[in-house]
């Protein structure tokens, strides 16, 4: 069984101030296109379709004139809710959407959905995992101890009740330990929402959303797919694709990649002002890309995002880097403290008041109480 591996969509989102709509619609029409020359059995969407929790007109038309095109194809659609998703509003109509095809996650109840299809091969089970926090696995299982993000996915997978002689494939949307993330990824106090990834030990291909670069974790069976455009510089390296899943038979599996190509690509250019000005360095170049265009000139330019426009209509982002830049930056360095996670920061804190460490007692109670602001809690 042939099965596309996306995640991230953000459908509706903005980046430093520019709406991706365009962007987004044509890169769901070349994934159509993919899909129509492919030919896969199933697409898997793995969380954050949305942007936001109450997502823009505009953003749902899109979505939905996507899923449209995937049942039209003949493909079967699963999708589950992400941490920038509504899980009420991912949910809703799933029933009537079920009988097309597309399979949507419910609101965790303690129970995780599972659809299966067939092929020459047997049995193929789709495990569909909401975004959750501990909070939300916490009411179902009184007599678990719940109180980690692991421990909380731990407890889910383990009453799904899964077959290991059959193919299971569990889709999910959780921060996964050792994942690199990008600057467009919500960041989590501490890391508290980590996911240890031997919590999917009894599944054979674990597709993961919610970090932006493609990559695996561990093993190339537990994968983040990456979203399918840039949403931050800090990505203007990354090659977006479509993970492509080829399941045969049980313990064979085969993974391909089809690069995603966007109408704008996000990259950066640095140099001084009449090196990026000068039409020989620029022509027969994709100008109206989004940029963040860092310029070494010594003196600034008057006008210069408004000269620079002229040639390269969406930049995002403009810097200077220079001598006074450098200095600036050599005196913030010296002024602040080194970058700690905030658990840290309490720690020094109470061994600087107290003259003495946090005992492993107090240090428990510290990061309950994080986890429980994390969490939203009271």
């Amino acid at each position: 069984m042939k099965i596309f591996h996306l995640a991230d969509l953000h459908l509706g989102k903005k980046v430093n101030g520019f709406s991706m709509t365009e962007d987004q619609t044509y890169i769901l029409r070349e994934i159509l296109a993919s899909a129509e020359k492919e030919k896969p059995e199933a697409l898997i969407i793995a969380g954050d379709v949305y942007d936001k929790g109450i997502p823009t007109i505009e953003a749902v038309q899109l979505f939905d004139d996507f899923l449209c095109k995937l049942v039209e194809l003949g493909i079967k659609v699963f999708v589950v809710s992400g941490n920038h998703d509504s899980a009420e509003r991912i949910s809703f109509g799933s029933r009537l959407m079920t009988l097309s095809g597309v399979h949507f996650s419910k609101c965790y109840d303690g129970s995780a959905e599972c659809i299966s299809l067939e092929d020459e091969f047997g049995k193929l089970n789709f495990y569909l995992l909401p975004f959750v926090k501990p909070a939300a696995v916490r009411p179902f299982f009184e007599d678990e101890e719940i109180s980690s993000y692991t421990d909380a996915i731990r407890v889910a997978v383990k009453h799904m009740n899964i077959n290991p002689s059959e193919r299971n494939i569990l889709i999910s949307h959780q921060f996964v330990t050792g994942a690199i993330q990008s600057d467009s990824e919500e960041k989590c106090i501490g890391g508290l929402d980590n996911v240890d990834a031997s919590v999917f030990e009894p599944f054979d291909y674990v597709a993961l959303g919610h970090i932006h670069r493609p990559q695996k974790i561990q093993k190339d069976t537990i994968r983040y797919s990456g979203s399918p455009l840039k949403y931050s510089f800090s990505e203007a390296n990354h090659n977006k694709s479509i993970t492509v899943i080829d399941f045969a038979e049980k313990d064979s599996l085969k993974l391909s990649f089809i690069p995603l190509v966007p109408l704008h690509d996000l990259r950066e250019i640095k140099g001084s002002y009449d090196e990026i000005t000068y039409r020989p360095n620029y022509e027969n170049t994709a100008t109206d890309d989004y940029l963040h265009i860092t310029l070494t000139d010594e003196m600034d330019v008057p006008d210069v995002l408004g000269k620079l426009r002229i040639i390269y209509p969406n930049i995002m982002k403009l810097d200077y880097e220079n001598s006074r830049t450098k200095a600036l930056e050599t005196l913030s360095a010296e002024a602040l403290p080194e970058k700690k996670a905030p658990l840290e920061l309490v720690q020094e804190f109470y061994e600087n008041r107290n003259g003495h460490p946090m005992t492993e007692e107090q240090f428990s109670f510290v990061k309950e109480i994080a986890e429980k602001l994390q969490e939203g809690e009271k």
